[in-house]
């Protein structure tokens, strides 16, 4: 081997490393990512006050005797398939991670058979009346503090109603419905 060959062996590594390393400081130019200036986005959150402002005031115009009046058990129907993940609805469905909700109005809290409830919900007196189910389906962690219940809550009073007079229809004998108040 003569110099000449050698000379032409460097010099193909020399080209080969000026290659890689220029393909990769070429790349770091093309593909540089800067640092936002602030991390995360700001997501508007209503203080709790205004809040309940709110709630008590769509409560004061729409009292839920009113919406149960107006409402619609068949839109009620179409509420319910959130639930059905966690529910049954038929008469004699099993539980599932909630318990079985036919025949649920007007029966007492913690009243479903075979099902574990928690302590909390256990401590809790009473029947799932109109009033109830609906405090309870609008926020469950905030009616039942220490509720299992992981559902965020249905929001619109209006869906509430229908929801709570497609449960009134699954069975039982629920108590009448209230009267609106005469205005």
């Amino acid at each position: 081997m003569d110099g000449f060959e050698l000379n032409k062996i460097a010099g193909a590594i020399l080209f080969a490393l000026l290659v890689l390393f220029g393909t990769r400081t070429l790349s770091d130019i093309i593909f540089t990512s800067h640092a936002p200036e602030k991390l995360g986005y700001d997501v508007a959150v209503p203080e709790a006050e205004e809040t309940k402002k709110e709630d008590a005031a769509a409560v004061a115009e729409f009292p839920l005797p009113v919406l149960l009046a107006k409402g619609d058990a068949g839109k009620g129907q179409k509420t319910a398939k959130k639930c059905a993940a966690c529910h049954t609805f038929n008469s004699g469905g099993a539980n599932k991670v909630g318990p079985n909700l036919h025949a649920i109005v007007g029966k007492a809290m913690a009243g479903v058979d075979g099902f574990s409830y928690s302590n909390a919900l256990k401590a809790k007196d009473g029947t799932w009346g109109y009033e109830e189910l609906s405090a309870f389906l609008a926020n469950p962690k905030g009616f039942v503090p220490g509720t299992k219940m992981a559902f965020a809550g249905v929001k619109k009073a209006q869906q509430r109603a229908d929801l709570i007079l497609y449960l009134r229809g699954l069975g039982g004998t629920p108590p009448p419905l209230p009267e609106p108040a005469a205005q």
